[in-house]
């Protein structure tokens, strides 16, 4: 893989995380965004550059690591927009959007917070990481069937 593709995964990961960062603070749509961000985010990003020919996967170990980068860099894009802001909302409006992870973030101190953070990312890696691999294999596969029906419709009988 080049050095062009990872920075164009990279800044489409840091962007996807920002953007879920935003939306987890809304209260009931947070959720769903916290769960395409942990399980989904590779699958988006794999699939966006594979649509605009940016992409090409031609392993399965390439799918997997691809889908690690994207998880992590996009877990920490997201933190980097989610918990200043969750942190604000909690000290100067009184606003908790989740309660126990507003309360977390409010009082633990940076230290913990970079933990927590870098431990979170390498959770999200590797869930995007499997993430990726099943990407790999859906594309693959939709390709088989596009291959079989040109086949089979030029068939004269």
């Amino acid at each position: 893989m080049n050095k062009n593709v990872l920075k164009q995964v990279s800044l489409l990961s840091i962007f996807l995380g920002a953007a879920l960062g935003v939306i987890t603070i809304i209260p009931y749509i947070g959720e769903i965004a916290f769960w395409i961000l942990m399980c989904l985010s590779s699958t988006a990003v794999i699939l966006f550059m594979t649509k605009l020919d940016m992409l090409k996967i031609t392993t399965v170990q390439e799918s997997a690591v691809l889908g690690a980068i994207i998880g992590f860099i996009s877990f920490i894009g997201f933190s980097i927009f989610y918990i200043p802001i969750i942190i604000v909302l909690a000290r100067f409006f009184q606003y908790y959007p989740n309660y126990g992870v507003s309360m977390a973030l409010n009082n633990a101190s940076l230290g913990l917070i970079i933990v927590l953070v870098i431990f979170m990312g390498v959770l999200a890696a590797t869930i995007n990481a499997f993430s990726g691999f099943l990407t790999f294999y859906g594309i693959d596969f939709f390709q088989l069937l596009n291959k079989k029906d040109d086949e089979e419709h030029f068939k004269l009988k």
